[in-house]
């Protein structure tokens, strides 16, 4: 359409209205996980969160009404199986399971802690899309939630960077493999999450600041910056087999 000397372009919706879809997200009692489950329900959308603590899972259900919730082991693929066999079919899946473990000097760094760190995240990551895989509608998408540490190559992020990496190399193959079912990955960069609650609250306070003044983007991501991410690949039906970094610029 012409205004004046301008061209206006009616951008339509990428025709995926979210309501009454049936998505799961895992790991979604806090972070990124329930940042996505909320403006999903914002949307209308029948969105059953999981996560290991009951606890955080009842704090989640009371931040956002209208969700359900479900206690499960992601490490147990009896439970895994059970739950989706439970659920039937589904339109999204979303995995935004993530460990605390991995990260130090590489010549200091406990062979341990990055074996739970990959237990943490890449195992249960992987347990839960081999075991969602038979029950999401092949016009959906699966979304999983990896890390800048994936390419930063900031010292002390070697151990995440096997972890992270890992998952993304493997997001291509995937998407070949299970066509035309759409699977992508998303790649936070720093973001205020409890992932930071390692540290002392000045700690944090500082790290955050001290990240913020390097980025150019001029603050660290939020939850919410990251869900947009995530339900902009679940709603573009021509995206599959991508990474997307939503780090600020912190990978420039």
């Amino acid at each position: 359409m012409l205004c004046g000397n301008f061209v206006v372009i009616k951008v339509n919706d990428m025709s995926t209205s979210f309501e009454s879809k049936k998505v799961i997200v895992a790991g979604g009692s806090s972070g990124v996980g329930l940042a996505t489950a909320a403006l999903l329900a914002k949307e209308k959308a029948n969105v059953i969160i999981t996560g290991r603590s009951a606890a955080r899972l009842a704090d989640a259900a009371k931040a956002v009404p209208g969700i359900q919730t479900t206690a499960l082991d992601s490490n147990n693929r009896q439970e895994l199986d059970a739950f989706f066999q439970s659920q039937g079919a589904i339109d999204h899946l979303v995995i935004s399971l993530s460990g605390a473990k991995g990260a130090g000097k590489f010549s200091e760094l406990s062979l341990k802690d990055l074996r739970e760190g990959f237990e943490g995240k890449f195992w249960p990551q992987l347990n839960t899309l081999q075991a969602a895989l038979p029950f999401v509608n092949k016009g959906g998408s699966i979304t999983i939630i990896t890390a800048i540490s994936a390419i930063s190559k900031a010292p002390g992020t070697s151990g995440l960077a096997a972890i992270n990496g890992a998952l993304e190399l493997m997001v291509p193959t995937i998407a070949k493999e299970i066509k035309p079912l759409r699977i992508n990955a998303v790649s936070p960069g720093v973001v205020d999450t409890p992932w930071w609650d390692f540290l002392p609250a000045d700690a944090k306070a500082g790290a955050f600041r001290e990240y913020a003044s390097q980025l150019p983007v001029g603050r660290i991501g939020q939850p919410d910056d990251v869900a947009d991410t995530i339900l902009f690949l679940m709603r573009n039906g021509n995206i599959t087999g991508t990474v997307v970094r939503c780090d600020g610029g912190l990978s420039l």
